[in-house]
């Protein structure tokens, strides 16, 4: 008998999961037999006792998400064989050896088939963000098989779940260490230099999903006059200033973030005169800048995390976006994004393209824009695939 509770199916409801998909929504499951806790692991069986899956359990709408179609024993072997596939993709993308690089997401949720769970590597430290009880609950096993697969590699685990796990959650988490001290915030992302914080900063501490992203700007950059919006950390500046812009302006509304931008700057170009930081409503900022700029980016953060919302968010992107239209200059670029989960691609550009035509903008589609290799979007979870970009020619 296993010692693990079983979710049972209603009658016709695990077609999605024969598919793979790694989510059980709570109106598909007829019964549970034995007592389930939130974060509990599971073995979810179909109407006629077919065994479907292992995963973790959770109050809400999506009741169990599997991280595993065998019936395994979720050991601290099978998690060692988990991070070992997902440190192999990142070598077979020739993120783990390369000089001008240290910083790449190690762990991306259900693309990595480990729902509920982020892992980001900052030149040694790995930043672990649970964002189910269940990953919480196995955080010090998971840090275990981390220095397992990682080696020498890994100086130091540390634990940010406190603001991600679910609010009605009956547990009181507190960010800290899990294994080893922080040793260095410093990183490198091709060539350019970093100071992360991930114990105070946003997400894991810096948005490593727009690396690629990043590295295109600077192809676009010489010689214009750069808008950053939502600077964040200044990735997106940084990458203007390498790329040999003219001036660049980065704008964000926490001071905490300015703050970051200024030292990344200086960190990469000691005494610049090119940069100049602003803390600022966006929408404010970008009232009055009357064609000051010729590349601007709008890389905001999540305007929609639960689809109650999208009808509102859209509105968000369709305002941002009309006003950079309104304000770039002739033969100006837009490199405009969405990092909302639930707003899908065609969601995006139709608010885009509704901007584009309050603008009464000429705008041709340069590039559509996608997240990186590091973030792999499981091919049976489409759902994964949360980051939309466009690079806009506006004349």
């Amino acid at each position: 008998m296993s010692k693990y509770s079983k979710v049972v199916l209603k009658k016709g409801k695990e077609e999605s999961i024969l598919r793979f998909h790694p989510w059980i929504f709570s109106g598909a499951i007829d019964r549970i037999e034995g007592g389930v806790e939130e974060g509990d692991i599971v073995i979810v069986h179909a109407s006629d006792d077919r065994f479907l899956g292992i995963g973790h359990s959770a109050i809400g709408s999506i009741a169990v998400r599997i991280f595993s179609f065998e019936d395994v024993d979720p050991d601290l072997t099978f998690w060692c064989n988990k991070f070992n596939s997902a440190f192999n993709l990142r070598q077979k993308i020739g993120l783990t050896s390369r000089k001008e690089t240290n910083v790449f997401r190690l762990i991306h949720g259900e693309g990595d088939g480990m729902p509920g769970l982020i892992v980001d590597f900052y030149n040694g430290t790995a930043v672990l963000q649970a964002h189910t009880v269940g990953m919480w609950l196995i955080r010090d096993l998971l840090a275990e098989a981390m220095k397992i697969v990682l080696g020498d590699r890994l100086n130091a685990v540390y634990d940010k779940s406190a603001k991600t796990l679910p609010f009605k959650a009956q547990i009181e988490p507190a960010d800290g260490y899990l294994s080893g001290i922080q040793t260095t915030r410093e990183v490198m992302e091709d060539g350019n230099r970093f100071l992360v914080d991930w114990e105070e900063g946003q997400k894991t501490g810096f948005f490593v999903d727009q690396r690629e992203n990043r590295k295109l700007l600077s192809e676009y950059a010489f010689g214009k006059d750069v808008l950053n919006m939502f600077c964040y950390t200044g990735g997106f500046s940084f990458s203007a200033m390498q790329g040999g812009a003219n001036l660049v302006h980065s704008v964000d509304s926490s001071a905490k973030a300015i703050e970051l931008t200024n030292e990344n700057v200086e960190l990469n170009f000691p005494g610049d005169k090119r940069h100049e930081a602003f803390i600022a409503d966006a929408f404010d900022f970008m009232k009055e800048i009357n064609n000051k700029y010729d590349l601007i980016v709008l890389d905001p953060p999540a305007f929609a995390k639960h689809k109650n919302v999208l009808g509102q968010a859209l509105q968000g992107y369709k305002r941002l976006n009309t006003r950079a239209f309104q304000q770039i200059k002739p033969g100006g670029v837009l490199f405009t994004f969405s990092c909302s989960q639930v707003v899908t691609k065609q969601n995006f550009r139709e608010a885009v393209f509704s901007a584009a035509a309050i603008s009464k903008r000429n705008v041709r589609i340069l590039h559509q824009l996608s997240q990186p290799g590091d973030h792999p979007i499981n091919i049976y979870h489409p759902e994964g695939e949360y980051l939309k970009g466009l690079v806009l020619y506006v004349e």
